[in-house]
């Protein structure tokens, strides 16, 4: 049996999303959060314990977009031709915030000019992730191997749900990032944040999977058809499971678990994501295979892949070790 080069990338480019959505979620939600938290010594211990690792954070993002373009040129193209505007909105306000990181610090007058930019740069660039994502599950016109539709195709109710979600989700990974990494005052705060951000994350993932299986049948059927059923029906009583341990580990005052059912959480979403989505990388009907660059541009590409994944993994890894333990308004300690 030949070896699925196609499904091989399709796997490798899922899997930089979903390092990107957990890894730069958390700083982004640490954005939305901002407005919620005093000037001053917890505005500033939040962003130190980020600061370290932001910008490699990024490199998924870099990677996933990148590797769409190289073993997926068709959906690329596709993809990007529908979703210009938000797409564009997101690495707008990613520029903004992440100016605002290193700008902050360098004159106290500016910090509060700042501050609106790293909040309001983060709430657009989640906002535009999460209305993107609501897009492409409506599905994309295609005619003749090109985008068909219009300007404004992306902009609908389901996908405004998406991105208020994903506002929602990401609040929610930055609160319990932050009650992993704080004390005092701000991990309190965050306690009472995660608590309650946990509950709009729940309600909102609960009305976008109620909403998604009406898009289109081919989603209901995935869903709901036997015998599949059985095993799609694990995903939502994980989530329940994982739910339950995220407010009791926050009643219980822990200060890891949390973050880590936040994740788990995250994780679950995107398994649910590929449910829907699969066999299509482009909804409703080009596939991954129809997608995918030739097979020798694939096989080219497999050794770097295979090289440079785990160099990724290995320095992201090494430097989450590194910055480990609490932090404060001056740093880490």
């Amino acid at each position: 049996m030949p070896f699925d080069l196609p499904m091989f990338f399709a796997f490798i480019i899922a899997f930089a999303i979903l390092a990107y959505v957990v890894m730069d979620g958390f700083d982004l939600g640490i954005g939305i959060l901002f407005p919620f938290l005093p000037v001053g010594r917890e505005r500033d211990s939040a962003m130190n314990s980020v600061a370290p690792v932001w910008d490699g954070n990024e490199t998924w993002l870099v990677m996933g977009g990148g590797g769409l373009l190289a073993a997926f040129p068709l959906a690329y193209g596709m993809i990007l031709s529908a979703l210009y505007a938000p797409i564009i909105a997101m690495l707008l306000a990613l520029v903004f915030r992440g100016v605002a990181f290193e700008f902050r610090w360098r004159n106290p007058r500016h910090r509060g000019l700042w501050d609106m930019a790293f909040s309001g740069g983060s709430i657009v660039a989640t906002l535009a992730q999460g209305i993107t994502l609501g897009a492409l599950l409506q599905g994309i016109a295609v005619q003749n191997r090109a985008y068909a539709g219009g300007w404004f195709d992306w902009l609908t109710p389901f996908s405004l749900l998406v991105g208020v979600s994903l506002l929602c989700g990401y609040a929610l990974l930055g609160s319990t990032w932050l009650v992993m990494k704080s004390e005092g005052s701000l991990q309190e705060r965050c306690y009472r944040l995660a608590f309650r951000l946990g509950v709009a994350t729940i309600v909102a993932m609960a009305a976008v999977s109620a909403a998604t299986p009406f898009l289109r049948d081919a989603y209901w059927m995935r869903w709901f058809a036997w015998p599949q059923v059985l095993f799609t029906a694990q995903v939502p009583l994980l989530v329940a499971i994982v739910t339950f341990v995220l407010f009791w580990s926050l009643r219980r005052g822990h200060h890891y678990t949390p973050f880590l059912m936040a994740l788990a959480l995250f994780g679950l979403g995107l398994a649910g994501l590929g449910i829907s989505l699969y066999p299509n990388v482009v909804p409703p009907s080009v596939s991954i295979w129809d997608a995918a660059a030739p097979h020798d541009s694939l096989k080219f590409m497999l050794p770097g892949v295979l090289v440079i994944v785990p160099i990724i993994l290995a320095y992201t890894g090494f430097s989450y070790w590194v910055f480990r333990g609490k932090t404060g308004h001056e740093g880490y300690h």
